[in-house]
């Protein structure tokens, strides 16, 4: 099934998506994405159905054919304040502020069921949006490749819990990481730590 490439035909229309919203470490991220009316793309779809090279690959195609595209986050420090969700929301609004100043989107798809409504912007929320839109996909794709090469560089320092691989996830390894060594100033500390 091919994804769609819009909602609104008469809108200019951005999609949005985040990633790490299950972590124990690392921001948020989230992206928005503006393409071509007309774009087609025979293998752009959810980042999570595509191999890490696929991803990387579509991102530099997505940066090159988008009409503007941004990527945003919202810190570890701000998900333990204000909550993982809120924070999430944070940062699609983050994007957006980015990419209106270059092309002001006049409608909003976001992926998933809820959004804090962006000011003068009418929004949808589409349910498993990223294997449904393309514009949607882009953003999942940059938001996803983004945050790993983040969580890569921040592997450097912190070798121990190799994010490298596991992008902040609570894998088992990593949980197990957090018993041996403790919490890094890049945890999420109101996240739980179960074992």
């Amino acid at each position: 099934m091919s994804l769609k490439s819009y909602y609104n035909k008469e809108a200019i229309e951005a999609g949005l998506d985040e990633a790490g919203r299950g972590c124990l470490a690392g921001p948020v991220v989230a992206a928005a994405v503006i393409l071509p009316k007309d774009y087609e793309h025979q293998w752009l779809n959810d980042s999570k159905q595509l191999t890490k090279e696929q991803r990387n690959e579509l991102r530099i195609e997505i940066e090159k054919d988008a009409l503007v595209f941004a990527v945003a986050e919202a810190s570890n420090q701000e998900i333990d304040q204000i909550n993982i969700l809120k924070a999430s929301f944070l940062a699609m609004h983050r994007a957006v502020d980015k990419i209106a100043e270059k092309l002001r989107p006049e409608h909003l798809l976001i992926d998933g069921n809820r959004f804090v409504p962006y000011p003068l912007i009418p929004h949808t929320c589409i349910i498993k949006g990223d294997t449904k839109f393309l514009s949607i996909a882009a953003a999942s794709i940059l938001a996803k490749t983004y945050r790993d090469d983040l969580m890569e560089k921040l592997a450097e320092e912190f070798p121990q819990y190799k994010w490298h691989e596991n992008a902040g996830y609570p894998t088992p390894f990593h949980r197990k990481a957090i018993l041996e060594h403790g919490f890094t100033p890049h945890h999420r500390m109101t996240f739980k730590v179960n074992v």
